[in-house]
């Protein structure tokens, strides 16, 4: 049983309610391999002491991973993650991160700032996957 790394990182201009992004970045971190089972996730105290959010955000996030199945609350000794969301072909991932980290030092270079990336992204994800939903709300 590792103590999880994760450090929830909390935009209050998104827009995005902030359980919904520390229920985000969770999910992002499994599927990334960050998390793994057994792993366990930062108590909600850590969580306040970080962000400043209500204790209770933190436990609806918690509650609604648990609802998905990702965690599992043990009472007494935290949140643990009960499954990954890694694809099981993580050496084909490693290599798309590393071509969209170079991609992404390219548009820096160039000017570009994090609106314009988000623009660019947005625009190639809406033709690359037209009918997939957007958890973050964008269209």
């Amino acid at each position: 049983m590792l103590t999880s790394v994760i450090e929830y990182r909390i935009d209050r201009s998104s827009g995005i309610a902030t359980y919904l992004q520390i229920v985000q970045q969770t999910k992002q971190a499994l599927r990334l391999g960050l998390l793994e089972p057994g792993d366990k996730l930062p108590t909600a105290k850590e969580v306040v002491e970080a962000t400043a959010i209500n204790p209770n955000t933190v436990l609806k996030a918690y509650r609604e991973l648990e609802r998905e199945g990702l965690v599992e609350a043990r009472r007494g000794l935290g949140t643990f993650v009960r499954r990954s969301l890694a694809r099981r072909d993580q050496v084909q991932n490693s290599v798309l991160h590393g071509e969209l980290a170079t991609w992404m030092d390219r548009a820096r270079s160039a000017g570009l700032d994090r609106d314009d990336v988000e623009a660019i992204y947005v625009d190639v994800r809406r033709v690359t996957y037209p009918t997939a939903p957007d958890p973050a709300g964008h269209s």
